[in-house]
């Protein structure tokens, strides 16, 4: 039940993300520093001391760290290169291609969070609960850039609320898709180890300097820092 809830709540998130993004501009950076504090925290806090010990019995830390940095690297490339979403190239001939290209890359991210929640709750409720509220601020996020991309880049606001369909529909089918796929414990461990690094990845380099780009470094920063602490607490609120 709590999974269907998630998956709603996920594709809510990310369509009011959109919807505001149509109407608000100016403070979204705040939101932006808190979302990638929470991000990290979440990360750091929860997914890698579950990957560390659900993994511990049949591989070392050193190699839990290893597909982390692997994880973080793998995403870094298909950000960059397979589907890149940041600003546009003002050189670029065809933006609103450029534009579907970072809405595309966003659906797919939008899909290994899904998957990401699904996994976290086959380790147990407290971790998928947690990891699921890092999922559903990015979420809120990922509508307000994918309408930013679209538009940005020359598509109009009907084509950019059918692609904010479609990313708010990606993590429920992330969701749907963990339910067939079931991994021993130690290799959900090295799964887990991943997904950090694609957490990491989404915070440190994505969204952190995002947030204060052409805005006061010193909210954001105190942003980013109330994300982690918030993430801190709600992890040993979730321990007891």
């Amino acid at each position: 039940m709590i999974i269907i809830l998630i998956s709603i709540g996920s594709f809510l998130a990310t369509f009011l993300g959109g919807l505001i993004a149509l109407k608000f501009k100016d403070r979204l950076h705040l939101l932006l520093g808190f979302s990638a504090g929470a991000l990290i925290g979440v990360a750091f806090f929860d997914i890698l001391p579950e990957a560390i010990e659900l993994a511990g019995s049949r591989f070392e830390i050193s190699t839990v760290t290893s597909f982390l940095v692997l994880g973080f690297v793998i995403f870094m490339i298909i950000d960059r290169f397979v589907a890149p979403h940041h600003n546009a190239d003002e050189h670029c001939e065809n933006t609103n291609h450029r534009g579907h290209l970072g809405a595309g890359s966003l659906s797919f991210h939008s899909f290994l969070d899904g998957l990401a929640v699904g996994i976290a709750f086959q380790v147990s409720v407290s971790v998928g609960i947690m990891v699921s509220i890092a999922v559903l601020l990015h979420k809120f996020l990922d509508g307000i850039n994918t309408i930013g991309l679209i538009l940005k880049n020359g598509g109009d606001k009907k084509r950019a609320l059918r692609w904010l369909f479609v990313n708010s529909l990606a993590p429920v089918i992330g969701i749907l898709a963990s339910t067939i796929i079931s991994f021993s414990e130690s290799v959900l461990g090295i799964v887990l180890a991943l997904f950090c690094g694609f957490f990491l990845y989404l915070g440190a380099s994505d969204l952190l300097p995002e947030s204060h780009h052409q805005h006061p470094t010193f909210w954001t920063t105190l942003m980013t820092v109330l994300g982690v602490v918030v993430m801190f607490i709600a992890v040993r609120l979730a321990g007891i």
